[in-house]
């Protein structure tokens, strides 16, 4: 007999006993009547700023009072999806810029393209840009021709460029995310690192080791990385250092508090004189933030800045605007995939203690 065929007999012996023992079927008895309920879907509470380009990892800055967003530009490159990222095969950025939040969004063309950096192989991932030496200067991350995350700069006379890069990438420079913060007495800071297509675990004590893994999940997470930048902006100042996150007691977190530890998306900005460093938590999407007295730490963890969005990827930034704070983010909202995303804006409120109100980037109706 063929599995059909059991399946059938069963199903036909079944019924002869629910018969047999007096048992109603549907057949002969009165059909309750069920309204199925479906979930309404969540609805997102703020919109794509941009919808005829795919973009991720808005980096927001406001330059000569205007606000500039420097994200990444996701594409459709025909590569298989795995959990290194591979599919993230972008090739150039194009920043945006508009008058006001709200307001109209220009895209300022191709910014800098994979081809014009000599030392890239692939993958230009999450940018961040600076102001200084009355020159633009775009921070990115690409793979070099060994296939090695190596973090480059270019500069620009414009905020929305065209940006010429260096031949080499930053010496002693590495993984993923860099964001570029400036603090009130000038100097600038270089915060960056990635685990997983990152490769942030292939560097101890800023060596590289091709082997290097990641941790396992009673082993203490692998920590953000942040290093001054010179005068030049086009070097550090000091060597890389890690950054410590710690939990109300002071102790750093394991691997497997992976919806607290540090996985990428590193952001910095200064808020009532306190340093708040924010970043994604990867594999568990939350984008989280710590507080500290110094921009190199330590930070103890407070919360959630942002819940989970659609899509696999979380990535942030924090910036005021006239008087008023805003969180830009992104979700997959237009393609429904997870390397095609779009770049989103909401206000981000603080409690009178410093902390801040967590964002929850959709309502259910």
């Amino acid at each position: 007999m063929t599995p059909t065929q059991q399946t059938s007999a069963l199903v036909l012996a079944g019924l002869l006993l629910l018969n047999a023992c007096g048992t109603k079927t549907e057949s002969t008895t009165e059909a309750k009547s069920d309204t199925v309920k479906v979930a309404a879907k969540p609805q997102p509470i703020s919109q794509p700023l941009i919808s005829d380009i795919y973009t991720a990892d808005p980096s927001a800055h406001v330059f000569n009072g205007k606000i500039y967003i420097y994200p990444s530009h996701d594409i459709e490159a025909g590569v298989p999806e795995n959990d290194n990222g591979d599919h993230f095969d972008m090739r150039d950025y194009h920043i945006l810029s508009m008058d006001s939040v709200g307001g109209a969004i220009t895209d300022n063309g191709v910014a800098l393209g994979i081809k014009d950096i000599p030392w890239a192989g692939r993958q230009l991932w999450a940018p961040d840009a600076a102001f200084a030496n009355g020159t633009y200067y775009l921070y990115f991350p690409v793979k070099d021709k060994q296939d090695v995350f190596r973090i480059g700069v270019a500069t620009s006379k414009k905020p929305e460029g065209p940006f010429v890069a260096e031949k080499n990438p930053i010496k002693g420079s590495y993984s993923i995310d860099p964001a570029v913060f400036k603090d009130d007495d000038g100097t600038f800071y270089m915060y960056f690192g990635g685990i997983w297509g990152g490769q942030l675990q292939r560097w101890n004590n800023n060596t590289y080791d091709a082997n290097g893994a990641l941790r396992k999940g009673e082993e203490q997470a692998i920590l953000p990385r942040v290093a001054k930048l010179s005068k030049d902006m086009k070097s550090f100042a000091d060597d890389v250092k890690e950054i410590k996150l710690v939990d109300e007691n002071g102790k750093t977190f394991t691997e497997a508090q992976n919806d607290k530890r540090f996985f990428e998306a590193a952001w910095m900005h200064k808020y009532n004189g306190k340093y708040y460093f924010s970043y994604s938590t990867g594999d568990t999407h939350f984008i989280n933030y710590a507080i500290g007295d110094s921009p190199y730490g330590p930070f103890t963890y407070k919360g959630v800045v942002l819940h989970p969005v659609e899509g696999w990827t979380n990535h942030h930034s924090i910036v005021e605007i006239k008087g008023k704070w805003y969180l830009f983010y992104h979700d997959v909202q237009l393609s429904g995939k997870t390397h095609l995303r779009n770049v989103k804006v909401t206000e981000l409120h603080y409690n009178p203690d410093g902390t801040i109100q967590p964002v929850t980037a959709y309502v259910t109706q």
